[in-house]
């Protein structure tokens, strides 16, 4: 009992300190993302925060951004991720609630009449609630590490999206700017056609021909230029850019291939172990456990108060002593409530299972496309881009041994379009299945914003 005084003050001094449980949560978060990914988040929540996350984004869109630049400007930028570190706080304050003692409560009776005067006071405070206030805050804190969690996978999340918003951008811009360059060759022939067929060495047929390619050539840049705005504002969105800021540099080009693949050992252990939904799914069968054993606990006394009462009569001496007023089960057993806390607790577990079943399919499935689309890629690279470039060799020695015309050259180069863009795709495609092979260990991410 002399400990009581001394307990009571520990947890109102821990429920006074919402602010620094969110943000050593906060901080949590971050040091775990930077070691899994190499990119910190950044929580503004001053001015002082706005100006260094300004002065971080002034520095690295003053150059070309690469994709791990991109990352971090949208973790510092992010405005629906800003939003979501809010759950924080909230999660903290309830966290720090849950450790303070229910508020007491005063009860003052006075009575008058026939010459004497009734004085009642009474002090009372909810004693299941002490008692159950461990159990009450290990689920609080059960809870609020999975808002962790949640927040954590948000911002794996988005670092995801980002990284393959970059490349779908960097494609869609190498893509526009290769097109625009077949579509002034195609003018080029159009052109060298209109003049032939008006000097009466070129066939209607023949010159249609060229005509339809230039003005195919011609939509298809229209398209491409507007699939390269689209990609760009996409990952101007992630990044929570606009104004003067959407005037940001790309890197021109898409990353090489790696010499070879690499190899991910266990990848289905590793989805299982690491992934941040599956420790939500666990964090929440944790928190439904204990629930469960608070509503057995607690299945037969619904309300128990004790309290201390002083009673003062006229002439008399004061009277002491306490109460205890509790509901007694005579219609609600509370079997139902036991009953829905087990079912919710099954429904747990089926989910847990479930989720590791998703997981181990998705590594699988990360890692055969991952596969598929190195070898698609590297097959263009090694085989079909170099026997397209040797085609155009030869053509252009035929033209010089006068063998070729200048439209069979022209023609030739014509031909090339299909492949390279489908190069291009395939590098993409690559670069994109390698983030999502990155991530789905980590965490269960989605496309889009």
């Amino acid at each position: 009992m002399p400990r009581i005084p001394s307990a009571l003050a520990l947890l109102l001094l821990l429920g006074a300190c919402a602010g620094p449980v969110a943000n050593s949560a906060f901080e949590d978060i971050a040091t775990a993302t930077e070691q899994r990914i190499g990119q910190r988040p950044a929580w503004i929540k001053s001015e002082e925060d706005e100006k260094a996350v300004r002065e971080t984004l002034d520095r690295l869109l003053a150059k070309p951004l690469g994709a791990d630049d991109a990352v971090q400007v949208a973790l510092l930028n992010n405005r629906r991720l800003q939003g979501s570190f809010g759950d924080l706080g909230i999660g903290a304050a309830d966290l720090t609630s849950s450790w303070r003692p229910p508020n007491p409560g005063f009860t003052f009776k006075r009575l008058h009449g026939n010459g004497e005067r009734e004085i009642e006071r009474t002090f009372s405070i909810d004693a299941l609630s002490l008692l159950t206030l461990p159990i009450a805050a290990s689920i609080e804190s059960r809870r609020f590490e999975q808002t962790k969690l949640q927040s954590a996978s948000q911002v794996l999340s988005l670092a995801a999206q980002t990284k393959r918003a970059w490349y779908e951008a960097v494609a869609a811009e190498q893509t526009a700017r290769y097109v625009a360059q077949v579509r002034e060759s195609a003018e080029v022939q159009a052109e060298l056609a209109r003049r032939m067929r008006q000097a009466g060495n070129w066939s209607l047929l023949d010159y249609t021909r060229e005509q339809l390619f230039y003005a195919s050539v011609t939509a298809q840049l229209a398209k491409s230029r507007l699939a390269a705005t689209m990609a760009r504002e996409k990952l101007a969105r992630l990044m929570g850019l606009w104004g003067g800021d959407l005037a940001f540099k790309l890197s021109e080009r898409l990353p090489d291939l790696p010499a070879r693949p690499r190899s991910i050992e266990n990848i289905e252990a590793r989805a299982v172990s690491e992934r941040l939904d599956i420790q939500m799914a666990k964090a929440d069968l944790d928190g439904l456990r204990k629930s469960y054993g608070l509503t057995q606990a607690t299945r037969f006394i619904n309300v128990l108060e004790t309290g201390f009462v002083r009673k003062s009569t006229t002439g008399q001496r004061d009277q002491t002593g306490y109460e205890i007023s509790l509901e007694v089960p005579i219609f609600d057993f509370g079997d139902a409530k036991a009953t829905r806390a087990e079912h919710r607790y099954m429904q747990a577990v089926h989910r847990l299972a479930e989720t590791a079943i998703e997981a181990r399919s998705a590594a699988r499935e990360a890692y055969l496309s991952y596969r598929t689309a190195f070898d698609t890629a590297q097959h263009y690279q090694n085989e079909v881009i170099p026997l397209r470039q040797k085609i155009g060799e030869e053509m252009v020695l035929r033209y010089n041994g006068m063998l070729v015309s200048v439209f069979d050259l022209l023609a030739d180069a014509r031909d090339q379009i299909a492949d390279v863009t489908s190069a291009l795709e395939a590098q993409r495609d690559f670069w994109i299945a390698d983030t999502d092979l990155t991530f789905v260990t980590l965490a269960a991410t989605h496309s889009g914003n």
